[in-house]
This record gives C-alpha cells, sequence and structure tokens, in this order.
C-alpha cells in the first residue's frame, strides 16, 4: 500500500468513526462518510466494500493500540497490582479515544454475536495468562480468595459501562452536560483502580 492509499485508508476510517458515533452504525450510510472524508462514494467502497468492512476495520485499529501494551504488561513480572492499573488506564484511554467501540460492539452482539467473538478471538486476548497471576498471588496470600474470571470481568465491565451508557448517565446523571461527563470519566482511571485493589487487596 503507497503512502496516499494509507494517508485515503485512514481519512476514510476517521470519517466513518464521526459518522458512526453521530448515527449509530444502523443509522450510518456510506454516502455520508464519503461526504466527511470528502472523497467519492465509490472510492470508499473500493477501500472497504461494506459497513462490515468498516466496522472490522476500526475495531482492529482500536484494539490495535491496546493489545500489545497490555499482553507486555500481563506477561512481565510486574507485581498484580500495578497490572491491574495498566490495563485499566489502558482500557479506558481506548475507549477515550475511540468512543463508538462500545455502542459497536454491544450492537453486534445483538445481530451478529458469532461475528463478533470471531472479532476477539482475532485479538489473540488470552485472559489465562492474567489468571494465572491471579492464582499465584492468591497462594502467596496478597490478595483475597478470588475466581479470576470474576476479577477480569469486573475490571472490564467497570470499564466499559460509562461509555456504553452514555446517553444515560450523559442526560440523566449529568443532566446533558457534556464537560462534566467527560470530567466523570477522566476520574474513572483513578476511581476503577483504587476500587479493585482495595477489593481484592488483603
Amino acid at each position: 500500500m503507497t503512502e496516499e492509499e494509507k494517508t485515503t485508508e485512514k481519512t476514510i476510517l476517521d470519517a466513518a468513526k464521526k459518522v458512526f458515533l453521530a448515527k449509530g452504525y444502523d443509522g450510518a450510510r456510506m454516502q455520508e462518510i464519503a461526504d466527511e472524508a470528502k472523497i467519492n462514494k465509490s472510492l470508499v467502497h473500493y477501500y472497504f466494500r461494506s459497513k462490515d468492512k468498516l466496522f472490522d476495520a476500526i475495531f482492529k485499529d482500536a484494539f490495535s493500540q491496546f493489545i500489545p501494551k497490555v499482553a507486555e504488561t500481563m506477561a512481565s513480572d510486574k507485581d498484580i497490582f500495578e497490572k491491574i492499573s495498566i490495563f485499566i488506564d489502558t482500557y479506558i484511554e481506548m475507549f477515550i479515544n475511540n468512543p463508538h467501540i462500545p455502542t459497536f460492539i454491544l450492537h453486534e452482539i445483538n445481530r451478529n454475536p458469532d461475528r463478533i467473538v470471531g472479532l476477539f478471538k482475532e485479538t489473540k486476548i488470552d485472559p489465562s495468562v492474567f489468571g494465572l497471576t491471579v492464582i499465584n498471588e492468591i497462594n502467596k496470600g496478597t490478595i483475597k480468595p478470588i475466581n479470576p474470571l470474576h476479577l477480569i470481568i469486573n475490571m472490564i465491565s467497570m470499564c466499559v459501562f460509562p461509555f456504553a451508557a452514555k446517553p444515560i448517565l450523559k442526560g440523566f446523571i449529568f443532566q446533558n452536560n457534556e464537560n462534566a461527563y467527560l470530567q466523570f470519566i477522566a476520574e474513572r482511571k483513578k476511581e476503577v483502580t483504587e476500587f479493585i485493589i482495595r477489593s481484592i487487596k488483603n
């Protein structure tokens, strides 16, 4: 792929993120994405062929920023509390930079669960690596006995929920104040990390 082609592809992806975020997956149209990218609709189809292909590309691009750092952290000799902190920080940062991803995932879970499972499998994320760390720390007495899967799901859900539920939180809790919502999100890294560590630490 030439530099010009890479630039065009990135322009289309950036435009698709904006349109998907504003209109939702079902409401977005390829023509709107082309208009946002300021290119011909046929060029969008040439690069991605369909909204599904665009979804896949956006999903993989978002997780490509997250997976290497997390995989390296989980395989390192850092202590479990530092691993938890890095995971939560990196995960929330990914959603801050890609706020459309939780909505996409929820949409696909209802529309085509096999597809979203396949996308997650392609990331090569292996929860058992962190699970072994949890078991080792329980055996050493560093943390309370806990099923590693419950800890992993707690971490993920506490990070994802404020993004997936943004319309409710922003409209009901923050009275449609975008700045208040964003401030709340900015505080989540510290709040979630401290909450999780307090809940398991001996």
